[in-house]
């Protein structure tokens, strides 16, 4: 039977947070016939027999490791019966009317393959929820100042957006994905472990000429706290791993090459800055943090390292 709606979960010992995201979906979507896939990768935190024990009417896929979120996601979607998929991180929530604003958007633009709305703080503040695509001068230089100092090549929080508009990539905490779009362009590229593979669906959303959409009037609260809180270092290494895979591919070898120099020579910096405060333990971590940064790199980025050597963090957050 097909489905309005098929919202994808990925967990990996979150079990407080991905009880929170089920709710909200089911305390919030009205008037769709929908259905919820969580893929499990792994957890040991109890948190697949929860949502199982409180939410028996979701296809529950449990991995016995952690598979990554693009392979996670693509088992589902393997699976999945929606007209639009909706990818929801454990630590988003959907709001009130969020997901029938997405939905009615979709449907009134059938040349969007994918959308998202603006990602909120608990205080109602707003959160970056679009970006440029990677570009030298992003991974090099300050986003903030890059937004403040040119706020049209580079969209961002600090602007008001009073109706929907096209964009490079979204922020994928929350999006609505057209499944016809998904036929067309493929699943994630499960060569990202960890980061970047919504802006590489988004890039390849692009070159197949479908439109890539920020919708500002549906909020999502994103508690931003996520299943690698406990694994700072290892998560790094994934986000510079994701980086590099995503400029080789569309960037080009000359400015992957220019761009791992560039990081390089600022986390040198950032080694030497931070031990000049090493009695200060917020910088002591800092310190610890940039120098297995840069140790990985002066190792030639091994595959082994990152979170694909952890099998399990724990982070129950109940």
């Amino acid at each position: 039977m097909v489905q309005d709606l098929s919202f994808i979960l990925v967990n990996w010992n979150t079990r407080g947070l991905i009880l929170g995201a089920l709710s909200s979906i089911v305390d919030t979507v009205h008037g769709y016939a929908y259905e919820i896939f969580v893929v499990d990768n792994g957890s040991r935190d109890g948190s697949p027999e929860a949502v199982a024990e409180a939410f028996p009417q979701i296809h529950l896929i449990r991995n016995g490791t952690n598979q990554g979120f693009a392979r996670a996601v693509n088992q589902a979607l393997a699976q999945a019966r929606g007209r639009y998929i909706v990818l929801l991180n454990s630590d988003a929530r959907l709001l009130e009317g969020t997901a029938q604003t997405l939905t009615a958007f979709m449907e009134q633009n059938p040349d969007v393959g994918i959308a998202s709305g603006q990602l909120i703080n608990a205080d109602g503040s707003r959160q970056n929820s679009i970006a440029p695509f990677p570009s030298l001068a992003t991974e090099l230089f300050n986003k903030r100042l890059l937004r403040i100092l040119f706020p049209h090549r580079y969209p961002g929080k600090e602007r008001d957006y009073p109706r929907p508009i096209d964009v490079d990539s979204l922020v994928g905490a929350c999006i609505i994905v057209r499944r016809r779009a998904i036929d067309e362009v493929g699943y994630l590229d499960e060569g990202y472990f960890f980061f970047m593979e919504e802006t590489d669906w988004c890039m390849r959303m692009k070159e197949q000429a479908w439109r890539v959409s920020f919708v500002p009037n549906a909020h999502i609260l994103h508690l931003q706290g996520s299943s690698v809180a406990r694994a700072k270092p290892e998560a790094r290494i994934e986000y510079y791993r994701s980086r590099y895979r995503l400029f080789t591919r569309w960037r080009g070898r000359v400015e992957t090459i220019l761009l791992t120099g560039g990081l390089v020579l600022r986390l040198v910096g950032e080694v030497v800055g931070n031990s000049l405060l090493l009695w200060k333990k917020r910088y002591r971590e800092r310190w610890r943090s940039y120098c297995r940064l840069l140790l990985w790199h002066l190792r030639g980025c091994p595959s082994n390292e990152g979170l694909r050597e952890v099998s399990y963090v724990t982070t129950d957050q109940r």
